[in-house]
């Protein structure tokens, strides 16, 4: 392509997808027209890899925080490079099966999960979980005397590990982190309360032992109504008498209210604004 063409085409910043929902940022300066489900080779720090092109994205929407560089599109890739990828992923099984032979010939308290090469074989990556740190140093000298590549050892999380690992969750759909989520959200109990479910680790816990993602998906909603209605043990007025509100339905806009005589009353959050607007 001459430079005055090359002047004239406006890059086009991508996200690509690897194995496992592995995502990094592409940039094609070549005008290749790419579109969702296109495969393409990339340049990365040394040698060469392979992804899928999952969406297109603007250049100033980019995280540059995520720490990894946006990777030049080299060509698109053919028939026979995602042949040799499906060659790659069985070899990769391969890989993990001797990996493991080496890890328990060294005695390490590690939990491999994958195994990863990258396209040209210029590198092999092994994901793994462990309890505490691992001085796994002789074993990358055994995994490169071995393989004859260049090894990286990469610890990660137990819901990174459900991420990659795949499985169905209690709703009996295969896992979120596996399928759309990209990212995992910090949940905590205060999620739990103010949806008012019960704090039943047991119930709310996902695969991966940890508070299940799903529950920040209505987060938002139920903390915006939150702050427009009494909460649960709130003290309320009413025509009757003060009440403490003993449980809300957000849902179908109902509060059950408890007077101090132990009778018990339902009402609209429809009848409580009227109440408010006429003081109570």
């Amino acid at each position: 392509m001459d430079k005055d063409r090359m002047q004239e085409i406006k890059p086009a910043y991508y996200i690509i997808g690897f194995k496992r929902r592995r995502y990094g940022y592409c940039v094609d300066r070549e005008g290749l027209g790419l579109k969702r489900g296109d495969w393409v080779i990339v340049q990365v720090e040394r040698g060469k890899d392979m992804g899928c092109i999952v969406a297109r994205i603007d250049e100033e929407k980019i995280r540059r925080g995520d720490g990894d560089a946006i990777l030049e599109i080299v060509r698109l890739a053919t028939d026979e490079d995602r042949e040799a990828l499906l060659r790659l992923r069985n070899e990769e099984v391969e890989a993990l099966k001797e990996c493991k032979e080496f890890v328990e010939f060294r005695g390490l308290k590690m939990k491999l999960v994958d195994a990863e090469y990258q396209f040209d074989k210029g590198k092999l990556t092994f994901y793994f979980t462990a309890e505490s740190r691992v001085d796994f140093r002789e074993l990358v000298k055994d995994l490169s005397a071995h393989f004859r590549t260049r090894i990286e050892l990469r610890q990660i999380g137990v819901r990174d590990e459900t991420k990659k690992c795949g499985g169905y969750g209690p709703c009996g759909r295969p896992l979120c982190c596996a399928t759309f989520l990209n990212e995992f959200e910090s949940i905590s109990t205060q999620y739990i309360q103010i949806q008012n479910l019960a704090v039943n680790p047991i119930k709310l816990s996902g695969v991966c032992g940890r508070l299940m993602c799903c529950l920040a998906y209505e987060y938002p909603m139920y903390k915006e109504l939150a702050e427009k209605y009494p909460r649960v043990k709130d003290k309320i007025n009413t025509p009757e008498g003060e009440a403490e509100v003993i449980a809300i339905d957000y849902i179908q806009e109902i509060m059950t209210l408890r007077f101090p005589d132990e009778r018990y009353k339902p009402i609209t959050f429809r009848e409580w604004r009227k109440m408010t607007k006429k003081g109570v």
